[in-house]
């Protein structure tokens, strides 16, 4: 009888000792990716205006991000609407929402977002991420984000996305093409709402935004100008094949998707107008070296290197095409 027991004590020792083995390994291969306990601790720069409809959806998905701690900051456009009642709400019930000064009128993102860049203090931060008010974030956007910054030793980081429309439909819009040596000068590195940058990138910006404050307050688009200062200055900057946000489509969308055939018609309108051109021309001015002998916006220059200008290939070809009718 003693040797029964004796026997099934240690059958029972075994069957623990497999089991305790069974759950460590389980454990280990779920937090593979992150093995730091320290979660990141990031600061999400929201530009708003005219926004009720949408913001506390955004916002939601904001404060529901995983594996993260996340500060919010909203600056608000002057609006029409109820946008900065129910953000100064938000902020009264969640602590980790600051909304700055209001009264402002900024007439338009890239300004408001310039405003928010300038006045937030970046010091406590590990990272910077930028957000529109109408979007939806999938809840692992900055976890993903902030790791493959950590494993790659990235400055900055986006992405593509996904655009949806209010009857239901979705599609992947691909930005993640290979970089070419002069497309920094040309477009941005997806949208803005993307991006998730180290806080020393975010701060070299900054400082760069201050000290030419008129200059770059003269740029549309702030996501194009971000992206050129960055990559002049040789930082190292990933557009992932991960599409991470729910991109909002509607009337007030300032930019908006680049496809369709109204959205096409448009562009080439503002190209024939100079639009594209002047904005390109004045990221140029703003950041490439006056000695420079590497680029230059000479039309025939443009042409000999036109593959270099746009990440993809429709894109580089069209851009050529303008190039030899004398339309950029």
């Amino acid at each position: 009888m003693l040797g029964i027991v004796v026997v099934m004590q240690l059958i029972r020792l075994r069957w623990l000792k497999s089991g305790i083995s069974f759950r460590v390994e389980a454990i280990n291969k779920s937090s593979n990716v992150n093995t730091n306990t320290q979660r990141p601790f990031v600061a999400v720069l929201l530009a708003a205006y005219n926004g009720v409809q949408w913001i506390s959806e955004q916002v939601d998905s904001i404060l529901n991000q995983l594996e993260v701690d996340v500060q919010l900051f909203i600056s608000v456009d002057l609006s029409s609407d109820e946008t900065y009642d129910w953000c100064m709400s938000a902020a009264n019930k969640y602590s980790n929402i600051s909304v700055l000064d209001y009264g402002e009128h900024f007439g338009g993102a890239a300004k408001n977002f310039y405003r928010l860049i300038r006045d937030v203090d970046f010091s406590k931060f590990d990272y910077i991420a930028l957000s529109d008010q109408d979007d939806i974030w999938l809840e692992h956007k900055l976890a993903h984000a902030t790791q493959m910054v950590t494993a790659n030793k990235l400055d900055a980081f986006s992405s593509d996305i996904i655009a949806f429309w209010p009857d239901g439909r979705e599609t992947l819009e691909k930005k993640s093409y290979l970089p070419k040596k002069f497309d920094h000068y040309f477009e941005a590195a997806s949208a803005g709402c993307t991006y998730v940058m180290t806080r020393q990138a975010m701060q070299a910006f900054k400082d760069f935004l201050i000290t030419h404050w008129e200059e770059v307050n003269q740029v549309f688009s702030h996501d194009w100008i971000i992206y050129s200062f960055c990559r002049a200055q040789g930082m190292k900057w990933l557009i992932d094949d991960q599409a991470l946000i729910r991109y909002r489509q509607h009337d007030s969308n300032q930019v908006g998707l680049n496809s369709g055939l109204n959205a096409h018609l448009k562009r080439f309108f503002m190209v024939k107008e100079k639009w594209y051109r002047t904005e390109v021309s004045n990221i140029v001015s703003l950041i490439l070296p006056t000695d420079s002998v590497s680029f230059s916006l000479n039309r025939w220059f443009l042409v000999k290197n036109f593959w270099q200008l746009r990440r993809r290939t429709r894109d580089a070809v069209a851009l050529l095409v303008m190039l030899v009718l004398g339309v950029f």
